[in-house]
C-alpha cells in the first residue's frame, strides 16, 4: 500500500508538471490582432437632420459609429458664411454636440465644414469633407462648383490640394486668413463645393505645407482662375493649376560661415546674371572662388584668408547690386575640412562613353601622383592622367583606357590631396567596373514646332519628372541624344511668351498665370543596344488656360 501511495504521488506530480509547462508555454504566445482598422468614423444619425430647412434649432447632435476625436479644429473646422464667434464642438462619448453662439441670419443657407478635423481614437482614420448644411428659411442654397487642381509642371492631378472659393468682396483675404468655403481633393484631383449661394467668386486651390489653409508664398504652392465666376448656375470641369510663386523681392534667406570655412548664402529668387563681390575686407575678393547652384538661387565662396573678425558679402544680378550681408567669426573658431570626392558612378559602373570624373568639397591645391595608386584585377597601373575640369575648378577627369570585364580600384593614400589651407585628404578608395556599352541606346528626336519664331523651352524628363536635358527651340529642330542608359523618358515643353529661356511662373497679386506647358504623352523610351527615331509635334499654344490638345 505504501509503494502504492508513493507512485499515485509521483504520477500526480508528473501530471501537475505537464500542465504547468503547458499553461508557461501558452501565456508566452502573442494575442495576434485582426485587420488594421482603415475606415473613418460613419455617421449614423444627426438631429435636426442634415439639410434641414427653417433651421430653428440652438444645438445640432450628430452620433457616429464610433469613438471619435477632433483634431486641429481650429484650422479645420469652418462655418460659411462667417460668423464672428463660431459655433462651440463638445465631445459625448460618440456623439458631437454643436452649439451656436451667435445668431443665425433669416433665409441664409449655413455650411458646417469640418475639413480633415474628425477622426477615429485608434488610427486617426480621417473622415474627410465631412459638411452640414441647414437654411434657416424655407429654400437652401443648391448650387455647386467643381473641377480638377492639376501641377503645372508636370500635369498630374493632385491629392489633397485644397480648393476654395472667396466671394469677390472678401478677395483681399488671401495670404492673411483661411476661406470658409473649401474641399480637399481626391486621389484624381478631383473636387466639389456644393450649397452655394447665387455670387461672384474667386476661385484658388493650393498645395500647402503647413495645412492652416493660408496661402504662405514661402512655402506653398497656389493657382487660380483669371476670371471671376458669376455664378447662376452650376459649373463644372475647372482646371485649376498649381505652381510656386517666384517671390517679386530679391530677399537673402540664408547666410553662414560653414563648418569648413565655406560661406554659404542662399536667396529666393533663381537669378539669370548672378555675380558676388566681396567688400570687407577688400583684400580679399580677388583670390576668391565661388559656385553658384544649378538654379543660381544659392551660392558657396571659398577666401584664402579667414583671419577676419567679420566680413561683407554682396550679390549682384547683371552687374546691379540687390543685397549685402555681413557675416563674423569668433577668434577661436576651427574648421574641419573633407577632401572625399563625389563621382559620376552609376552604381559602381562607369558609363563607357564618358570619363570618370572626381568632384572635391572644396578647392584642389596640389595633388601628389605618388600616394595614388590604380590596380586594374590587382595589377597596378601608372598610364592613367588627372585632368582639370576646365569648366569646373572642382572637378578633374580621370584618363585611362578602361576595358570591360574588368576589375578597377582606385586608392588615395592620405595626404595625396591637398586643398585649401593645407588641407590634406584621409585614405578613400573608388571601386568599379565599365559598364557595358550594349546596356545604352540612342535618341533621334525631330520636333515639331506650331510657329517658328516663337521660343519653345524643351526638357527631357526621367521617370520621376526630373529635368536631365534643356534646349530652347525657334524652329523645327532634331536634338540627339546620345549613350543615354536604357529606360523611360519624357518630353515637357514649356510655351515661351517672353522669350527668356525659362520658365515663368504666376503672379497672385496680378492674377497673371504661369506660362503654359506641354507634356508629350508620348512615352520616349531608350532601349539598350538600340537608335530609336521618334517625332513630337508641340499643339498650338491652348487659348485662355485651356489644355493642349495631344
Amino acid at each position: 500500500m505504501k509503494f502504492k501511495t508513493w507512485q499515485f504521488l509521483l504520477i500526480f506530480i508528473y501530471g501537475f508538471y505537464q500542465i504547468f509547462l503547458v499553461g508557461g508555454c501558452a501565456s508566452q504566445k502573442t494575442i495576434q490582432g485582426g485587420p488594421r482598422d482603415s475606415i473613418a468614423p460613419k455617421v449614423l444619425r444627426m438631429v435636426p437632420e442634415n439639410l434641414t430647412t427653417n433651421f430653428n434649432a440652438k444645438t445640432i447632435t450628430i452620433q457616429f459609429d464610433e469613438y471619435f476625436k477632433l483634431n486641429d479644429q481650429f484650422r479645420e473646422f469652418s462655418v460659411s458664411p462667417d460668423m464672428e464667434r463660431l459655433p462651440q464642438l463638445k465631445i459625448k462619448k460618440r456623439a458631437l454636440e454643436i452649439s451656436f453662439q451667435d445668431t443665425l441670419e433669416k433665409n441664409t443657407t449655413y455650411t458646417l465644414n469640418f475639413g480633415k478635423s474628425i477622426a477615429d481614437i485608434n488610427e486617426n482614420n480621417v473622415l474627410k469633407n465631412f459638411t452640414y448644411v441647414f437654411a434657416t428659411g424655407p429654400k437652401l442654397d443648391s448650387l455647386s462648383i467643381s473641377g480638377q487642381v492639376l501641377d503645372a509642371l508636370t500635369g498630374e492631378p493632385i491629392l489633397d490640394a485644397l480648393a476654395f472659393i472667396v466671394p469677390i468682396d472678401r478677395d483681399t483675404i488671401i495670404g492673411k486668413t483661411k476661406p470658409s468655403i473649401y474641399a480637399t481633393t481626391d486621389s484624381s484631383g478631383r473636387f466639389q463645393l456644393n450649397n452655394l449661394r447665387e455670387n461672384t467668386y474667386k476661385v484658388y486651390a493650393l498645395r500647402e505645407k503647413t495645412s492652416d489653409k493660408v496661402y504662405q508664398q514661402a512655402s506653398d504652392e497656389i493657382g487660380f482662375l483669371p476670371d471671376s465666376i458669376v455664378l447662376k448656375a452650376n459649373v463644372s470641369d475647372l482646371k485649376i493649376k498649381v505652381f510656386k510663386e517666384d517671390p517679386q523681392d530679391f530677399r537673402i534667406i540664408d547666410r553662414k560661415i560653414a563648418p569648413d570655412g565655406t560661406i554659404l548664402i542662399t536667396w529666393n529668387q533663381k537669378l539669370r546674371q548672378p555675380s558676388v563681390v566681396v567688400s570687407e575686407p577688400a583684400n580679399l575678393d580677388a583670390a576668391k572662388q565661388i559656385q553658384f547652384s544649378k538654379t543660381n538661387d544659392s551660392v558657396r565662396v571659398w577666401l584664402n584668408d579667414l583671419s577676419f573678425d567679420s566680413t561683407k558679402v554682396s550679390v549682384m544680378e547683371a552687374g546691379k547690386l540687390l543685397q549685402t550681408v555681413k557675416l563674423t567669426r569668433g577668434k577661436k573658431d576651427t574648421y574641419t575640412r573633407a577632401l572625399m570626392p563625389a563621382d559620376n558612378l552609376e552604381s559602381g559602373q562607369l558609363n563607357p562613353n564618358t570619363r570618370l570624373r572626381l568632384t572635391f568639397p572644396t578647392p584642389v591645391i596640389a595633388i601628389d601622383r605618388s600616394k595614388i595608386q590604380l590596380l586594374e584585377d590587382s595589377v597596378a597601373v601608372t598610364n592613367f592622367q588627372l585632368l582639370k575640369d576646365s569648366a569646373d575648378f572642382l572637378s578633374y577627369f580621370v584618363q585611362f583606357p578602361w576595358d570591360k570585364g574588368t576589375e578597377y580600384e582606385m586608392k588615395f593614400n592620405p595626404g595625396a590631396i591637398t586643398g585649401m589651407f593645407d588641407s590634406k585628404n584621409k585614405e578613400f578608395t573608388k571601386a568599379f567596373e565599365l559598364a557595358s556599352a550594349d546596356d545604352y541606346g540612342s535618341l533621334g528626336l525631330s520636333i515639331k514646332v506650331p510657329e517658328a519664331n516663337k521660343s519653345y523651352v524643351v526638357q527631357v524628363t526621367n521617370e520621376r519628372k526630373e529635368t536631365i536635358s534643356e534646349y530652347v527651340i525657334r524652329r523645327d529642330t532634331t536634338l540627339n541624344f546620345a549613350n543615354y542608359r536604357a529606360g523611360k523618358y519624357f518630353l515637357r515643353v514649356v510655351y515661351d511668351n517672353n522669350n527668356n529661356g525659362k520658365w515663368d511662373t504666376g503672379r497672385v497679386s496680378t492674377k497673371q498665370l504661369p506660362e503654359q506647358i506641354y507634356n508629350e504623352p508620348q512615352e520616349l523610351s531608350i532601349r539598350a543596344n538600340w537608335d530609336r527615331k521618334a517625332t513630337v509635334t508641340i499643339p498650338k499654344e491652348p487659348v485662355n488656360g485651356t489644355s493642349p490638345s495631344t
